[in-house]
């Protein structure tokens, strides 16, 4: 993957032709301009340069190169830095095949939120916000950072300074949460469709199941933490006595994380509970079969030791004459006919 830098300057809310990153330092003092810088895929050399020249603390620097790292929103001294996960949908296959689906991992970590669920790509994205500056820094290319652009030129939002552009590109991130939440909503729907459908296999049932429960874990892992880092900017905001035009949004902004949170949490409920009731179906079906068996083999056993009774070779009523044959017979018929009955009644066969 080769790097990329990209970027835009605005002064006074109109863009500025001409960006180039080892310009950006020079802008920081000037209130009238508002820069963004977006490094896809860095080098370590453009790395260490951009951390020299706008003085970024080390170990932001080190969380940004990181193989694994969480969504989180920390204060620095002279800067702050934000790690979200934008997520988008893959071209996979439904979930009754993904189990066969081979994907491709950010790192080996199980427990990292950077590996990417079966159904959705997670797309880890570093923010440094620095006075009038904001530089974004993507490790892989998958994103599509141009939805982030097209949300600032829509609210035309340069005019409010930083906040606008902090709000724009944490506005696409939510609106994709939603997105692959209610992409497992509708999934998990169709399941709970074919719970009582006795031509669908259990274990298809189970399989998609347990691959709409691996997606909602790796889904909660960059959703929940959200609220905190949304709530975390907005007190820095009313710290700094920021343009109070933006606070609505955010407090939006805000809202539609707590709603995604919360969606999450009712979708894991939901799936324990299609889980244990496809497993009490199964058991249902199970009691329901032995039941049957149990009866039948109730029914053949009378026959089974009538003939065996009359089979045997000593002496007994009716021993070696027809009346004999026509009574065990008789015998066979009125016995079996009568469980046949009292069973059917009783819904055991």
């Amino acid at each position: 993957m080769s790097e990329r830098i990209r970027g835009q300057i605005w002064r006074n809310g109109e863009k500025v032709d001409g960006f180039e990153l080892n310009k950006v330092s020079d802008c920081l003092d000037d209130p009238a301009l508002l820069v963004w810088a977006d490094l896809e895929c860095p080098t370590s050399e453009t790395m260490a340069t951009l951390a020299e020249e706008l003085k970024l603390d080390p170990f932001a620097v080190e969380d940004t190169v990181a193989t694994a790292e969480r969504v989180k929103a920390v204060g620095y001294a002279h800067h702050t830095f934000l790690m979200v996960y934008a997520v988008t949908a893959t071209d996979a296959p439904d979930s009754a095949q993904r189990e066969d689906h081979d994907v491709d991992r950010e790192d080996d970590d199980p427990q990292s939120p950077a590996r990417r669920a079966d159904a959705f790509d997670l797309h880890r994205i570093s923010v440094f916000v620095k006075k009038n500056a904001i530089i974004t820094v993507r490790r892989t290319p998958h994103f599509d950072i141009e939805s982030v652009v097209t949300r600032w030129d829509e609210i035309g939002g340069e005019q409010y300074g930083i906040g606008a552009l902090l709000h724009g590109l944490l506005d696409v991130v939510v609106d994709g949460h939603f997105d692959a939440v209610q992409q497992l909503d509708d999934a998990l729907e169709d399941i709970e469709g074919l719970l009582f459908d006795e031509k669908v296999p259990g274990r298809t049932l189970q399989r998609q199941t347990y691959a709409i429960r691996k997606d909602l874990v790796q889904l909660r892992r960059v959703i929940l933490p959200m609220r905190e880092v949304i709530g975390s900017i907005q007190r820095r905001r009313f710290e700094n006595d920021a343009p109070s035009e933006l606070d609505p949004h955010f407090s939006d902004l805000y809202d539609h994380a707590l709603r995604a949170a919360e969606w999450t949490e009712s979708l894991r409920d939901m799936v324990t509970t299609v889980f244990e009731t496809n497993l009490s179906l199964a058991d249902a079906r199970l009691n329901s079969v032995m039941k049957k068996l149990t009866g039948w083999a109730a029914i053949i056993a009378v026959p089974t030791a009538i003939t065996g009774f009359y089979g045997q070779n000593v002496p007994y009523p009716g021993y070696d004459q027809t009346a004999g044959f026509i009574i065990s017979t008789v015998l066979i018929v009125v016995i079996v006919v009568g469980l046949y009955f009292s069973f059917r009644r009783r819904d055991w066969i």
